[in-house]
């Protein structure tokens, strides 16, 4: 833990700190093997499976992430989770490599190292493996690149930067969030006019261009879907309402601690005054990588609820602004009462998240209660292993060939528990599935389908269209420790074949927007 007095020969911290890192990465370990997969990890497994540039909702780092896990240790939870449980330990290095870079100091390295453990979003979470997984480990090295640019005054630094940009625009578009820091990390500090002259700093965002180019190919050819599927957020209008402002800061002390978050938000004021008063250029962006997109989602929290992942992507790089700032405060000459109240404060953070997680894990894993009912995070998703067992039953019963969904979650699930046996088709939202291969239509066309769907939602509309003869079979509850969570109704399909590619103008075709009514393609209007 954190001392009053630092000893920088003494390397005892570190190894305390790498024993609690060793202990919680088992922790994970056993999360990502315990606990069956979530209805978007298991969405976005169907994506390794494919073969194209981009999906609809976010780019493919995700999928290569979990195409590498599940060619070393096959289709398994732990397969799936791999790359969380890997990007966790490269972040955490990055962040204690960027603090020893900045202070030399193994009280703010240890810190560095810690304060992810402590977050649940972190020291847990990361081993639920979504775009924001993928994004962080490449994000921070973006900023440790540019770190080591200011250290070593190597302008070389900032084709590294751009190289770490480009992979973080692969894995999730929020990156974006961060370039107002990289301007102002630029232009505030005195170096400005040389790297306005610069060829580098250039070169840098032309390499990352290169590098997102996949994505710009793919949304080229698909009239630029999944820029559109994404701006919806940062576009869409409602009533402001204080319960999503409420809900935003909520998630936020939850996730990153009750503890953990005051420390990381005055470590970020105290590095903000540091670096924009002394135009140091370090302090200048990790503070503004942080406040900017802090601030960005608490404004859009007015009138839209923000994700839970959305902001995961930025607590990192402020975790390693408040291990920096507990070594320069003495370094500043700031009163003594005031490091000391610090150190405690950074150390009770670091204590009270580490049982926090831990009491999260056994509450996910080993607890026999759902303290929430269907509003439980873990019941939410949890539970379709039954759900499943009882569509290979009636499969087996009616003889049908292929299962139909229409929703992304049971279209998802459906995949996993089958894997491949049985084809799975969403038969409407087909602008998600855009160049996905073919199924298994020889087992669809004129073949028993069978139709699951959640209720109320399997009494979609979108059937009039089709010439299809559903025969309801039954209804199966999907039960996580004792509640029903959702109840699937289960329908014999015969007399239609669904369409994987039709023309956009199709009902069939559009998907569900991420905030408000369906979108309509232009297509569809005119």
């Amino acid at each position: 833990m954190i001392r009053g007095k630092p000893d920088p020969v003494s390397h005892r911290p570190l190894l305390v700190a790498a024993v609690v890192i060793a202990a919680m990465t088992a922790l994970r370990i056993a999360y990502a093997c315990l606990i069956d997969l979530r209805t978007d990890e298991a969405y976005y497994w169907t994506w390794s499976k494919e073969n194209v540039l981009c999906f609809l909702d976010h780019p493919p780092m995700i999928a290569w992430f979990i195409r590498l896990g599940t060619a070393m240790f096959g289709d398994t939870n732990f397969g799936v989770r791999f790359g969380g449980i890997l990007a966790m330990l490269v972040t955490q290095l990055l962040l204690a490599d960027i603090a020893r870079r900045v202070t030399h100091d193994i009280r703010a390295i240890v810190l560095a190292l810690l304060l992810p453990e402590a977050a649940v979003y972190y020291g847990l979470l990361m081993a639920k493996v979504a775009p924001d997984v993928a994004l962080i480990p490449f994000s921070v090295a973006m900023v440790w690149a540019l770190v080591r640019l200011v250290e070593s005054n190597d302008a070389r630094w900032w084709l590294a930067a751009g190289t770490f940009g480009g992979l973080s625009l692969l894995s999730k578009f929020t990156v974006v969030m961060f370039v107002p820091a990289i301007i102002a990390f630029v232009l505030v500090p005195d170096w400005r006019a040389r790297w306005l002259k610069s060829p580098y700093p250039l070169l840098a965002a032309l390499i990352a261009l290169a590098l997102f180019s996949p994505v710009l190919i793919w949304n080229v050819q698909h009239d630029f879907a999944s820029f559109r599927f994404q701006l919806v957020r940062a576009t869409a209008n409602h009533d402001i309402t204080l319960r999503t402002v409420a809900d935003y800061i909520g998630l936020q002390f939850g996730q990153v601690g009750f503890v953990v978050l005051p420390v990381v938000l005055s470590g970020l004021i105290l590095t903000a005054r540091r670096g924009y008063l002394g135009r140091e250029p370090v302090a200048i962006l990790l503070s503004t990588a942080v406040i900017v997109p802090f601030l960005y989602f608490l404004w859009k929290s007015l009138t839209l609820r923000v994700g839970d992942t959305w902001p995961m992507f930025m607590w990192p790089v402020g975790l390693a602004a408040a291990a920096i700032n507990i070594a320069m405060l003495p370094r500043e000459g700031w009163p003594a009462w005031m490091i000391r109240s610090t150190i405690w404060w950074a150390n009770t953070a670091v204590v009270s998240g580490l049982v926090t997680v831990v009491l999260v894990f056994l509450y996910a894993v080993a607890s026999p209660w759902n303290l929430i009912g269907r509003a439980d995070p873990i019941g939410g998703e949890a539970g379709y292993g039954p759900v499943a067992a009882r569509v290979q039953a009636q499969l087996d019963k009616t003889g049908a060939t292929w299962i139909a969904t229409t929703d992304y979650r049971t279209y998802a699930m459906m995949r996993w528990y089958f894997n491949g046996r049985v084809p799975v088709i969403q038969i409407n939202e087909r602008g998600r599935f855009q160049g996905f291969a073919d199924p298994g239509m020889d087992k669809i066309e004129g073949h028993t389908g069978l139709y699951v769907a959640r209720e109320p939602d399997n009494r979609l509309p979108l059937w009039d269209l089709t010439t299809a003869k559903r025969e309801p079979l039954e209804r199966v509850d999907r039960v996580w420790r004792g509640s029903v969570m959702d109840t699937y109704s289960l329908d014999k399909l015969t007399g239609w074949t669904p369409e994987l590619n039709p023309p956009p103008d199709s009902p069939f075709f559009r998907w569900r927007v991420l905030a408000g009514d369906i979108w309509v393609p232009d297509a569809a209007v005119a």
